[in-house]
């Protein structure tokens, strides 16, 4: 009887589950050709995907939950997948070049995802991108709500204007990384101070900052350069977003699971740094940490001790390691002094050499990987084409030995032929002049010369 209750249990869980499935898949839309025709009058989510990509088969899942939430909240945004392999032109068109590749598409306008693979953040992407470009704050109200909502957005406040028309390009450029809104003076809160109108502000960390063409330059590299939290928990991700920005990344390379003083200390001082000096490193640096150093050590090619501190250049590569211990807050700020005033040495860099050293690490890197997740297809993919090298090399040796010994007889039989030649000279040497008759003596038998001389 128990055993009867299990396997109806476990039926009922299978049934589950393959609903579940065809829900998910139901909602996720598998698009062909006529989709190039139909698009224009819906806004999508696209997924393009190549059948043999194993990236590609992670994110089925992820994004089969993506097109049920969609639905379920009843957004604009319809959901679809297309197998870029098998309609390589319109993806072609589309600009796919790599696999997954997400993209929302609104009219004739195509946006990239390039944020984390996850179903929360896939679906913020698309609300943001979907909705308008710039949104009005028609009240105080709106406006804390939107603080409370977003930890990073901008805020142009003032009338039509040459500024804002630049805030609007670069909106429809940065838009797929942030969000964009529009108010007036009376709706923003009272512990904002501006100079002077129109302005842009950039909200997060708590507090405010405000575009100044003068020292910011660019409004549209400003903005790319402040879309970020001035401390994060950083990743491989974050960290190539970061190369954009131009700035500095100081990070402390910890073990989140060592409790110990040393760990803990480096991670709040960072933080200390990011937070009580962000008026003067603000537009040089960004902080953060990160959880072991697998990843630096990949980056940096190097080994590094945890816990320390490493700040990043990912615009070139270039890095900077501790030229004193850090002790307290103020060895760090004095480090990073240092490091604006050239007095700490760079390392690394973007040169040839370091090119040439990146090839050999990471295919030293590449090996070690392969050995250790198996040794066996290891040996057969390494230990193969050694083989054939060995056989070939075997090969081409012994036909040097033997060519070298046919050459050898070539040149005694050559000697022995001169040897006859020099004896034949001699002999006609000692021939008489002519006219004498040369009678060739013949060696008689020894028992014949016996016989005579009896």
């Amino acid at each position: 009887m128990a055993a009867w209750k299990c396997r109806t249990a476990l039926r009922l869980c299978a049934t589950v589950v393959l609903l579940d499935t065809v829900v998910c898949k139901g909602v996720v839309e598998d698009l062909d050709e006529s989709f190039k025709e139909n698009r224009n009058d819906d806004i999508w989510l696209v997924d393009f995907y190549a059948p043999w990509c194993g990236h590609c088969k992670k994110l089925e899942p992820i994004w089969n939950e993506v097109g049920l939430e969609m639905k379920s909240i009843g957004s604009p945004v319809k959901v679809g997948k297309m197998d870029a392999t098998s309609y390589s032109s319109i993806a072609s068109e589309f600009g796919v070049r790599g696999y997954p590749t997400i993209k929302l598409l609104k009219g004739d306008l195509a946006y990239n995802y390039r944020g984390p693979r996850t179903k929360d953040d896939i679906i913020e992407f698309a609300h943001r991108v979907s909705g308008a470009l710039i949104r009005p704050l028609p009240s105080q109200q709106m406006f804390e709500h939107m603080q409370k909502r977003h930890r990073v957005f901008f805020v142009y406040i003032g009338g039509e204007s040459p500024l804002k028309e630049k805030y609007i390009d670069a909106a429809s450029e940065l838009i797929v990384y942030t969000y964009f809104f529009s108010a007036s003076e009376e709706v923003v809160p009272e512990y904002v101070t501006l100079k002077e109108m129109p302005a842009v502000l950039v909200f997060k960390d708590e507090t405010y900052f405000v575009y100044d063409e003068y020292e910011d330059g660019d409004l549209s590299s400003w903005i790319n350069r402040e879309r970020f939290q001035n401390y994060l928990a950083m990743d491989g991700f974050l960290l190539y977003e970061l190369g954009d920005t131009g700035k500095l990344v100081a990070i402390a390379v910890i073990d989140e699971k060592n409790t110990s003083v040393e760990h803990t200390r480096l991670k709040s001082i960072i933080q200390e740094v990011a937070r009580d000096y962000r008026d003067l490193f603000h537009r040089d640096f960004q902080f953060g940490h990160m959880d072991g150093n697998d990843y630096i050590n990949t980056l940096l090619m190097d080994e590094l001790t945890v816990p320390t501190v490493v700040v990043l250049n990912t615009s070139n590569q270039q890095y900077f390691l501790l030229d004193r211990q850090i002790k307290n807050v103020e060895d760090m700020v004095q480090f990073i002094n240092n490091i604006l005033d050239g007095v700490v040495e760079a390392q690394g860099g973007d040169s040839i050499w370091q090119r040439l050293k990146r090839i050999v690490f990471d295919a030293k890197s590449t090996i070690v990987s392969i050995f250790k997740s198996s040794p066996l297809m290891g040996c057969f993919l390494f230990g193969l084409p050694l083989g054939v090298i060995s056989i070939m090399c075997y090969g081409i040796y012994t036909a040097d030995t033997d060519g070298g010994y046919i050459e050898e007889r070539y040149e005694v039989s050559k000697s022995e032929n001169e040897n006859q030649e020099h004896i034949e000279e001699s002999k006609e040497q000692q021939e008489p002049s002519s006219g004498e008759s040369v009678v060739p003596t013949v060696q008689e038998p020894k028992d014949v010369l016996e016989k005579k001389k009896d």
